[in-house]
């Protein structure tokens, strides 16, 4: 469901206007939050209409056993997985990714991305979900005193609800960072907790509750209606009354749109196709992703949990980590190129660190900043192309590496928006998109 993240600092002081504002949205049979405001604050739309898929390996994928194999490396590196080829030549993964041995050539592996700041989760995954370093910034605000937008959260803000739908699409329940961060609730995703893998899936925000009914909730919309017009008449902040008018629309419209239902609807597309993907919570995560960029989503992100791999490394990756990732990633690259999405679309694969390239005692690997591989295809991208190198044991990028504020940049200019410009924070601070980053040449087509 929709989150309501900070509406009111305490529980003290509730005025008439903020119950209006937030005790009606139960009253309407729904529980939306501000994020309904993200389409009449979304500013300037960029030019270039290009949506993203992102699939997000949280833990940290172990690069050294998926996309940067090292097979020459001593046996305590390289670990127990050989490489296999794949439909690029000169490109190798592991043996455990055999459907995306031949989706190679949608893909473009940049392994040179490194964030030597910090192993720690929570300052990698804010690194890599919002493009920005958590660290003092420009204005010598300490570390950590700024929560960043995520990619989706900035793509909510500029691009907006598309064909009355959110833009910003978040799957796999709520995640850190992965939110809006100081721009506001606003532009937070719609968050879908339930499994697209689950008999019955459904969404709450796009169904009426059984117990409210449509009529029911027609009715509530009707009286809402007349409470907005009474205050307007009596209410000096008619401007305030109408913005949350057009909130309560966008809820309505939600939950009684036949597109959005349509779009959540995964009984619609044939059983082969669902198996292609995988039935797994990740397999229809990715098939629901495709239906809702085909509908008018802006960024979906698919969150896939277990990447954390301390022990049995080895044991977990083929036995349900790369099988799962495996089938959902080739099946989303293969149908978006079959229906002719894939020109308009980004993919990215990605978590927010690397593993160390020597095994540990638990026949696990750690944490480790200093080197990640990440795949990115789709509208833009210079796809069957290797960027970056590592050296033998995949200890250290070899060359120049790429910082966060690089691989978000170059995302921005994939999906056309322009990271010069500069937003405002809570404390009224100017904050720039992206702090001086400079896109990767070599993904960009």
């Amino acid at each position: 469901m929709f989150q309501l993240d900070s509406v009111f600092d305490n529980c003290a002081g509730l005025s008439r206007r903020a119950f209006l504002r937030v005790g009606s949205l139960p009253f309407l049979g729904v529980s939306l939050p501000a994020v309904l405001a993200a389409r009449a604050a979304r500013g300037e739309v960029a030019t270039k209409d290009v949506n993203c898929i992102l699939i997000w390996t949280d833990g940290g994928m172990s690069n050294i056993d998926t996309l940067d194999v090292k097979p020459d490396s001593p046996a305590e590196y390289r670990g127990e997985f050989r490489p296999i080829d794949t439909n690029v030549g000169g490109t190798i993964v592991s043996e455990h990714l055999p459907l995306m041995a031949r989706q190679m050539d949608k893909v473009c592996v940049v392994k040179s991305i490194a964030h030597t700041e910090s192993g720690d989760h929570v300052a990698a995954t804010h690194y890599m979900l919002t493009g920005y370093p958590q660290r003092p910034d420009i204005t010598g605000q300490p570390a950590g005193s700024v929560v960043y937008p995520s990619f989706g959260s900035v793509v909510s803000r500029e691009k907006g609800w598309n064909r009355g739908l959110p833009p910003f699409v978040l799957c796999g329940g709520r995640h850190p960072y992965g939110g809006a961060g100081y721009l506001g609730s606003a532009f937070n995703p719609l968050s879908i907790s339930s499994d697209p893998n689950a008999a019955g899936f459904k969404v709450e925000d796009v169904t009426i509750p059984d117990e409210i009914g449509t009529e029911r909730t027609q009715r509530r919309r009707r009286m809402l209606e007349k409470l907005d017009a009474w205050q307007r008449r009596t209410d000096r902040t008619a401007g305030a009354v109408f913005d949350r008018s057009e909130f309560y629309r966008q809820a309505y419209d939600l939950i009684t749109s036949p597109a959005a239902k349509k779009a959540f609807n995964l009984d619609e597309e044939p059983a082969a196709l669902r198996d292609r993907y995988g039935r797994t919570r990740e397999g229809q995560s990715a098939l629901l992703a495709r239906r809702l960029i085909e509908a008018g989503v802006r960024f979906v992100q698919i969150n896939s949990g277990g990447w954390d791999t301390h022990d049995n490394n080895f044991g977990r990756l083929k036995s349900t980590l790369l099988p799962t990732l495996d089938k959902a990633w080739s099946g989303l690259l293969d149908d978006l190129s079959q229906r002719g999405l894939l020109d308009s679309t980004v993919v990215l694969c990605a978590g927010e660190f690397g593993r160390t390239p020597r095994v540990n005692g638990a026949a696990g690997r750690d944490h480790y900043a200093p080197c990640n591989a990440i795949g990115i295809s789709g509208a833009g991208v210079r796809m069957g192309t290797t960027v970056g190198q590592t050296d033998s044991k995949c200890e250290a990028v070899v060359g120049r590496s790429h910082s966060t504020l690089d691989y978000a940049a170059t995302l921005f200019r994939l999906l056309g928006i322009d990271d010069t410009k500069e937003y405002v924070s809570d404390d009224g601070r100017p904050i720039l998109i992206n702090n001086g980053g400079q896109p990767i040449r070599d993904v960009l087509a």
